[in-house]
């Protein structure tokens, strides 16, 4: 347990960050299971659609601090590969 006023307050701190951060990862995961729900169902419209919401939503925790800039990249580069296979499917079909 902390003991000095400086430990105390680092701790309140602490718990408040983990909560933003719980929420902002909770925001980005949810997105991201839409997203590849519309690519499993082969829905080009609303995958479009949702991969612009992910994409916004990722850049913004990355700029945060709650994700690094690099898995947010990453993370998006795999999205639009989808997306990509998706478009090129339904254009060939």
């Amino acid at each position: 347990m902390a003991h000095s006023l400086s430990a105390k307050k680092r701790v309140r701190q602490n718990v408040k960050r983990r909560q933003r951060n719980r929420a902002r990862k909770s925001m980005v995961r949810t997105a991201i299971k839409k997203f590849e729900l519309a690519v499993r169902n082969h829905e080009v419209q609303e995958a479009e659609q949702y991969y612009l919401a992910v994409q916004r939503r990722i850049d913004k925790v990355a700029a945060k601090g709650t994700m690094h800039k690099n898995t947010a990249s990453r993370t998006k580069a795999r999205m639009a590969k989808k997306l990509q296979e998706l478009q090129g499917k339904e254009q060939a079909g």
